[in-house]
Parts: C-alpha cells; structure tokens; sequence
C-alpha cells in the first residue's frame, strides 16, 4: 500500500490513482491542496498535518509518519509535496519523489524556471528515493524532456508533467513488487 503527500493540485496523485495503485492515505501540509479533493472523490483517506499545529517539524513528520503507517502504507510517494522530510520521518518510512529536472541539475522548489533561465537544450524528470537532503537521493528513473525554442515555463510543465505520470506511477509499482530498494 502507498501513503501519498501532496501539496499542491495533485496531477501526481491523479496519476497514481488512475493507474489503479493501491494507496492507503493521503496526507498534506496544506488545509485547501486540491489534491486532498482528489483523494477524497476516490474515496481514499485524507488529513492535514500543518507545520502550525505541531511543536516542531520533527513532532509533526512522527505524527504524519505514524498516521501513514497506521493505514498500512509500506511506501511513501511525494507527489508535488513541497517540504522537506525529516530524519524521524525517513527513519518510520521508505519514500520517493519525483522531480522535473534531470537531477542533480536544478534541485529545489523551481526547476522549470531555473532550466529555461540557464538556456539548457534539455531539462526532463528523476524519480528518485527521498533523503535528508534536497532532491539528492538516490536516483531510480530519468528520462529527458528536450526545451523546444520558445518555450513558456507552462508549456515546459505540461510535457514534463506528461513524464512525471507515467514514471512516478512505475517506480511505485516496482517497489510494490519487491523490484526495487532504496
């Protein structure tokens, strides 16, 4: 079973569900992310754990952490979650991320941006396992998006998004089947 954090509109999450993945919750930093709509309409379980409502990051990733495991996910997929994981949480569960860049190229909160800024020819998308750091752990897939000459950061998005649903989804189902380890 997969735990799902989310953030933001949720097209990951969209992704995972329309492939029929087995996901057993759906958590959010964010009170009003429409991905928790998304879950909820799938009829899969959803709850907020604020920065606001804990002590500490590390208080609020042991709740979430345990509320995950509690509805038996074995692995965690960050699906447009945009906040860092702490030691206590990657200690309680195994997650991966996806990223659209071809990291270690363009780590962080805008790597569409960051790509056309720095005129590269090509950015694309890593699937990756989560780590103390930011967008550095080990890497499971990459695939390259080339960066067409006139390129908006919303066209950009859109192609690599198109990446991002197809492989997040397949990195899930191999570590579901026992095919892959972090």
């Amino acid at each position: 079973m997969i735990g799902v954090l989310v953030s933001g509109r949720g097209s990951n999450l969209q992704a995972l569900i329309d492939q029929k993945l087995p996901i057993a919750a759906v958590a959010s930093n964010v009170a009003d992310a429409g991905a928790l709509t998304r879950a909820a309409q799938a009829g899969i379980p959803t709850a907020v754990f604020a920065l606001d409502d804990h002590a500490s990051r590390e208080e609020r990733d042991l709740a979430m952490a345990d509320w995950l495991v509690q509805h038996g996910a074995e692995l965690v997929v960050c699906a447009g979650y945009m906040q860092l994981l702490t030691p206590a949480f990657l200690e309680r569960c195994t997650a991966i991320n996806v990223h659209p860049s071809l990291l270690p190229a363009f780590p962080g909160p805008t790597p569409i941006e960051d790509a056309l800024a720095a005129g590269v020819a090509e950015t694309g998308v890593t699937v990756h396992f989560v780590d103390e750091g930011v967008d550095s752990g080990p890497v499971i897939f990459q695939e390259p998006v080339p960066i067409e000459p006139g390129d908006t950061p919303e066209r950009l998005r859109e192609r690599v998004h198109a990446v991002e649903h197809r492989l997040l989804p397949e990195a899930a189902r191999l570590y579901l089947a026992g095919a892959l380890r972090s």
